[in-house]
């Protein structure tokens, strides 16, 4: 296996046009860290570092913003906006006919028209999150003494900076490999690894070794699972009819259309987290409002969230939720069906058509359901964590795991994918 790895390390590094994809990548996420470390004006840390430390909501919003939340920088909102932007298309699709055919009729070209609506969007909701951020936080006391003029640079600063992520996650997955708004995501939260590693090195307790190899186990056991689920596929057999043409013999083969457990990925749990965030930034924000009827019922929405068990059963059946979304949105079995039947393929022992549609469907109602399940613990195994240990640095982040775990095993398979189109 360690060979392996040596001879597709050996050829990526002496394919030319692959190793300067690679080394596009990592420009890219040099300037992403490099523009996360440079601060907004007016910013006090040290009210901004007990702020975060006590706030759960914003150590979320942190991974979106791939840690540029940390200290407040230009790049504060990171690609949040985006995929709100995104999220808000996929939706229209089951509104609108005509979105949903750019998204499977169209191919290409409808999806680039999807991205191109996508990014419109990003702007004007990257201004309403970019205001009600600041001013929740001059509110806290994190931005002091800012004129009006501060107040407007820093919106302007904050909204380019998220439409600059975005454009450099788009540079990424077409010049690099992997997809951009993905890997973001990843540096952001891996970046994080080495404050971790310091805190719990800092706060050592031969009394809590015990504790430490529990949850090393745990980690382990997590990341296997996480793979396994990732990687887990149920094979549909599918025959091509033999035709005759002329003289020869076409068809009469058999082959496996594969379905896959977690079909929907790590979108899920993104699509959760901006649902839940993106309220919680909101009604943060009205509730210093003057009027007293909003301020009563942004607070009260505001407890709610805020509340342990309300938020985790909540944060659960958004995740199972989108995950069921998210798998109908990307595996339409009426056009799989369409499409096998046009190619002279079929099921063994299911009708063409809509019977091939109907079973299709059946088997992926059935195994989302598993998917969706397994996502939904994984969201909610920090707070599980948490509670069994009480030690905040242990509680391994469910989302952040699953996030990098998927992005990696995506990267993986992309370069594996791109040596194998050079070998041909």
């Amino acid at each position: 296996m360690l060979s392996t790895f040596f001879d597709k390390l050996n050829l990526v590094l002496s394919d030319k046009n692959l190793r300067n994809r690679i080394l596009f990548v990592f420009v890219a996420m040099a300037l992403f860290r490099l523009g996360s470390a440079v601060p907004i004006p007016g910013v006090n840390t040290i009210q901004l570092e007990n702020f975060l430390s006590n706030n759960q909501f914003f150590g979320l919003l942190n991974v979106f913003s791939g840690g540029g939340l940390s200290t407040l920088s230009i790049f504060m909102l990171g690609v949040g906006p985006y995929i709100t932007a995104s999220i808000i298309m996929q939706l229209l699709t089951f509104v609108f006919p005509s979105i949903k055919q750019l998204y499977h009729e169209e191919g290409e070209a409808g999806r680039r028209k999807i991205s191109r609506y996508s990014r419109l969007l990003t702007v004007p909701l990257a201004a309403v999150q970019g205001v009600s951020l600041l001013l929740l936080l001059e509110r806290q006391g994190i931005l002091m003494n800012l004129t009006i003029f501060d107040r407007v640079v820093n919106i302007f600063v904050v909204v380019a900076g998220s439409l600059l992520v975005t454009w450099i996650g788009e540079l990424i997955t077409e010049y690099g490999v992997g997809n951009g708004v993905s890997l973001i995501i990843f540096a952001g939260i891996v970046s994080r690894i080495p404050a971790v590693v310091s805190q719990l090195w800092l706060t050592f307790d031969i009394a809590s070794i015990p504790m430490y190899l529990v949850y090393l186990i745990i980690s382990v056991v997590v990341v296997a699972a996480v793979v396994f689920v990732t990687e887990a596929e149920r094979p549909i057999p599918v025959t091509y009819a033999k035709r005759v043409r002329g003289m020869k013999m076409y068809g009469g083969l058999s082959t496996y259309l594969p379905i896959r457990v977690n079909n929907a990925g790590v979108m899920p749990i993104i699509f959760a987290l901006s649902i839940v965030l993106f309220p919680q930034m909101i009604f943060g924000f009205l509730a210093g409002y003057e009027n007293q009827v909003i301020s009563q019922i942004s607070t009260f929405i505001n407890s709610l969230l805020n509340n342990t068990w309300f938020y985790s059963a909540l944060y659960f059946l958004l995740v199972f939720a989108f995950t069921y979304f998210y798998s109908a949105v990307t595996f339409d079995p009426e056009a799989i069906s369409t499409n096998l039947q046009k190619n002279g393929a079929f099921i063994p022992g299911v009708r063409p058509g809509h019977s091939t549609a109907e079973y299709l469907s059946r088997i992926l109602t059935r195994l989302t359901l598993v998917g969706a399940i397994f996502l939904g613990l994984v969201a909610m195994l920090p707070i599980l964590l948490r509670g069994l240990t009480g030690v905040e640095s242990l509680a391994i982040g469910g989302t952040s795991l699953l996030i990098v775990v998927s992005v990696a095993i995506d990267l993986v398979k992309q370069v594996d994918s791109q040596i194998s189109m050079r070998e041909y």
